[in-house]
């Protein structure tokens, strides 16, 4: 874990601060990032960045090493080194969590709607300024809570409004894409460790007992936004060949004002947005 400080510490000093949207205001002691916008822009405490850097975090997660490669601005190469010295060596049989920098530059390119980046386990590993404008800030969960699944049958889908049939067709969906996910990686304790916690929902053990086996690819969403009203969206998923990963872009229904609340969210941003509720 000392090796991963120092590399935290050497990445954070190289980065220009301005080239993540921190203005040179106040005179500066080191060159690059301080800790707490390292901290801003991974979604975590700024004390746990001071752990990492001292080495007294034992095994960070891999969404947050993930989180932490995408605010330093690190190449895959580089991603993968934090990856093995924070414990997760590259192992198959292992959901993959690490999002390569071609799937960040199309994420960058379809910046005009609320998308997000799931792994194989539907956790949420990545989202753009209109994901969390339009569905509420996901920095204000822990990260074991930012998963669709978790939402769906322990608590609630953020500002999302379903119909009876909409949910049973997207609960059923769901959990049959989750046991596809068991066969491609049937000895990664995250994905049992999953399911156990979702077993605590009477709904999901009725589900998780048909066996029922496909994937989940699209679905309509009412978001019921608090300052903009309704926004109806249709939902593409698009999965990568080699890693699972679940590429979610939201894209406003024809014949609604989707598309201008939208805008509207683009324009105001997360900041300015009431709290999620």
């Amino acid at each position: 874990m000392d090796q991963l400080g120092a590399a935290l510490r050497a990445w954070r000093d190289r980065l220009d601060p301005a080239a993540v949207g921190f203005a040179h205001g106040s005179p500066r002691r080191v060159p690059g990032l301080r800790r707490a916008e390292l901290a801003t822009l991974a979604g975590i405490s700024v004390e746990y960045v001071v752990r990492l850097e001292q080495g007294r975090v034992p095994t960070p997660s891999a969404q947050v090493c993930s989180a932490l490669a995408r605010a330093l601005h690190l190449s895959d190469d580089e991603h993968a080194h934090l990856l093995r010295m924070a414990g997760h060596a590259a192992d198959p049989s292992r959901v993959p969590r690490m999002i390569p920098g071609s799937l960040y530059r199309i994420v960058d390119q379809l910046a005009g709607n609320p998308l997000a980046i799931h792994d194989a386990t539907w956790q949420l590993l990545h989202w753009n300024p209109l994901f969390a404008a339009t569905f509420g800030d996901p920095t204000v969960r822990d990260m074991g809570d930012r998963n669709v699944l978790v939402w769906q049958f322990l608590g609630e889908l953020p500002r999302v409004r379903q119909s009876s049939a909409e949910q049973v067709a997207f609960e059923e969906s769901i959990v049959a894409d989750l046991r596809a996910t068991t066969s491609r990686y049937p000895d990664d304790p995250d994905v049992a460790t999953l399911i156990s916690r979702l077993n605590r929902s009477p709904r999901f053990c009725q589900l998780w007992s048909r066996r029922s086996v496909g994937g989940h690819e699209s679905s309509h969403k009412l978001v019921e936004h608090p300052d903009v009203g309704d926004i109806a969206l249709n939902t593409g998923v698009l999965t990568t060949q080699d890693t699972n990963l679940r590429l979610v872009v939201y894209t406003p229904q024809p014949d609604t004002d989707a598309r201008s609340r939208l805008d509207f969210l683009a324009a105001i941003g997360v900041q300015r947005m009431s709290p999620q509720g």
